[in-house]
């Protein structure tokens, strides 16, 4: 039996802890709101080098998810986002209701520039990985803070997020108890006899490939920081490992996670759970199995969406 947890059940307690109620979205689209009186330019050091922002910026375009992550943690609400290809709308685990005046411009790798030109942003955040080649495009419309990469270096990518967005001091905070989250759920996990458990991470992809999850990825760090063990094909230092359907040992752990992404991802998925493969892991005949929410799980790149992952991991361990 494979279970699934709801990636909404836990996002008021995730959140409480950070910033309580703080939103500073700027208004409704149409007609724009004016932009407030500027506050004293900074200088932030991006990937890209330099680059100067206004101070306390409230319009801000995000191009991919941890940047959303962020914003919205650090109680600014975008004014426009792009959205994973094969995701329907922006939100994954946030409330419908914080995202109903964010605009849609474009797919993660694919933004419309013209759309983020009409909303007059004060800031683009972004990363090289997806939007680099760009860079020039995108910092004629607008300041643009591009990290060098995603996923594994999220918490040095927030930090730089929250100067370009002049949020340090909320960011501190944020740091904070995301700290003491991840001590207390270190303890819980010990204290139930969970302690050492391997943790495997599997992701049905939209091309059709099933990835086993290593240690540098944002999943691989939030694990790391537990006292909780990985499958030896997954306690390596990559991103992923590449698994046929049928060949499936790399995936048994004393715990199994997985999500699918897109259609296809589902479809792959759909196969390999019934098959001899699957149905011969450990994890599954003990049924420590636990299907989990892609959009939050993989994509929610940020301290929201880990201290989200740490409470349903606590769960699932029974701690």
């Amino acid at each position: 039996m494979h279970r699934h947890l709801s990636r909404r059940g836990l996002l008021g307690a995730a959140l409480a802890p950070l910033l309580g109620g703080c939103d500073r979205s700027p208004g409704g689209r149409a007609p724009l709101p004016e932009i407030p009186a500027p506050q004293p330019s900074t200088t932030v050091t991006a990937a890209t080098g330099p680059v100067a922002v206004p101070g306390e910026p409230l319009r801000v375009v995000v191009l991919d998810t941890a940047e959303l992550d962020s914003a919205m943690t650090l109680g600014i609400t975008p004014t426009g986002a792009c959205r994973v290809a094969a995701d329907p709308d922006p939100g994954g685990y946030w409330d419908a209701g914080r995202l109903a005046r964010t605009a849609a411009v474009g797919v993660v790798g694919d933004p419309d520039l013209d759309r983020i030109r009409e909303l007059r942003p004060q800031l683009i955040l972004g990363n090289q990985t997806r939007d680099g080649a760009r860079y020039d495009a995108l910092r004629a419309i607008a300041p643009t803070v591009l990290s060098a990469t995603t996923g594994y270096p999220w918490r040095e990518n927030f930090l730089l997020h929250a100067r370009a967005l002049g949020r340090q001091s909320a960011a501190d905070a944020v740091v904070a108890a995301n700290r003491t989250q991840l001590a207390q759920t270190g303890r819980a996990i010990g204290t139930a006899g969970a302690g050492g458990r391997r943790i495997s991470v599997v992701r049905f992809v939209e091309d059709g490939r099933i990835r086993l999850y290593g240690r540098q990825n944002f999943l691989g760090t939030l694990l790391a920081d537990l006292p909780l063990g990985r499958p030896d094909a997954q306690n390596v230092d990559r991103f992923d490992v590449e698994v046929a359907p049928d060949q499936l040992a790399g995936a048994d752990g004393d715990l199994l996670i997985y999500a699918t992404h897109g259609a296809r991802g589902a479809a792959q998925a759909a196969a390999v759970l019934g098959s001899h493969a699957w149905q011969a892991l450990g994890a599954v005949k003990a049924h420590r199995v636990f299907r989990v929410d892609d959009r939050l799980w993989f994509e929610g790149i940020g301290y929201t969406g880990a201290n989200l992952v740490l409470g349903q991991l606590q769960t699932m361990l029974g701690a």
